[in-house]
């Protein structure tokens, strides 16, 4: 049964997309379509001409490509797993995914190697993954492309299907293409009049602070993907600010959340995070802790930018080409 719903409603987005193409509004219409996607099968094409996503229907839900029209793909693709599917082993793929913190395994590492549900409502797509049958959460996210703005709102939503009360935060991972920069940005008030500290850095048992891939600045952290170094490093950070960035051949992927002070987080209060190791950089962010009761859902918004002629190679550099659009950003409802 669930594999006919699936298929009726790969059929009502392609009426659908074909719908968009004939009857939007120029200058700005908005595509779907459905293609193959390096061997995946029925994945959903998304784009309004600036910028374009794609999301696989035969796993996820998972947002596997994202960038400029004609561009590289701005996250980061395993080539040995990308077209996979099915098996029991969990597999990163790449890409955009959801998770739910705190990490443990095997809770944060259950597989999403199956088919989802996948239909259009107006201009956002609906990804929707079975209920995972050893957590009794179900995942899904809702993706709504600007018409005429280089702008991707991901409405994450977590939802507890099981028979008991289940405490987790949303978990937001983007893996970016190697040889780039994340920023996470230090909230920097002013305490000569306080005793009291004002933000926290969180790191793992297997980050080194001498790690050269970190640069600790006054205004934020920046940390490099080389692929030349595999030791694993991981950096959190309690992101007042509500932005962290990846810049990589002049792109800026910039994503925005929101946080909450008054909430309590996983991680020692990290809301920022990223991790690096071999090939790839993840850029995280987590929302704040909640009791889920049974049938009740979770929601945690990202806000992702894409835009051109950024430089992150020192403080002055992110100040110079970065905080212009966080500023510009910031004023977007």
């Amino acid at each position: 049964m669930r594999r006919v719903r699936r298929e009726v409603a790969l059929v009502m987005l392609g009426l659908f997309a074909a719908g968009v193409r004939a009857t939007a509004d120029p200058p700005a219409p908005l595509t779907v379509e459905m293609v193959t996607y390096r061997g995946w099968k029925n994945s959903i094409r998304l784009t309004n001409g600036q910028i374009e996503l794609i999301a696989p229907t035969v796993v996820g839900p998972r947002l596997i490509r994202f960038g400029f029209v004609g561009g590289p793909n701005e996250f980061h693709e395993f080539p040995d797993q990308v077209g996979q599917t099915g098996g029991t082993s969990w597999r990163s793929y790449g890409g955009h995914r959801l998770w739910h913190s705190p990490e443990a395994n095997p809770r944060s590492y259950q597989p999403d190697n199956s088919p989802i549900t996948a239909a259009m409502e107006g201009d956002t797509l609906h990804l929707t993954q079975p209920t995972e049958a050893a957590t009794g959460i179900q995942k899904e996210m809702l993706v709504t492309m600007d018409r005429d703005a280089p702008h991707v709102r991901v409405l994450h939503r977590l939802t507890n299907r099981g028979l008991f009360p289940v405490t987790l935060a949303a978990w937001a991972l983007s893996v970016m293409e190697r040889r780039g920069r994340a920023i996470i940005p230090l909230t920097h008030h002013d305490t000569r009049d306080s005793l009291l500290p004002n933000r926290a850095i969180v790191l793992w048992p297997y980050s080194n602070m001498l790690d050269p891939r970190v640069f600790w600045g006054k205004h934020y952290v920046l940390l490099k993907q080389d692929p030349n170094v595999t030791q694993a490093f991981k950096v959190g950070v309690t992101d007042f600010d509500g932005w962290a960035a990846y810049v990589r051949d002049g792109h800026l992927f910039l994503k925005r959340f929101t946080y909450q002070p008054d909430l309590a987080y996983p991680d020692y209060g990290a809301s920022a995070e990223s991790y690096v190791a071999g090939d790839f950089l993840e850029l995280e962010s987590v929302g704040p802790l909640r009791q889920l009761m049974p049938r009740q859902t979770l929601e945690y918004v990202e806000d992702w930018y894409l835009f051109q002629g950024a430089d992150a190679q020192d403080e002055a550099a992110v100040d110079r080409t970065v905080l212009p659009h966080v500023d510009e950003t910031a004023v977007r409802p």
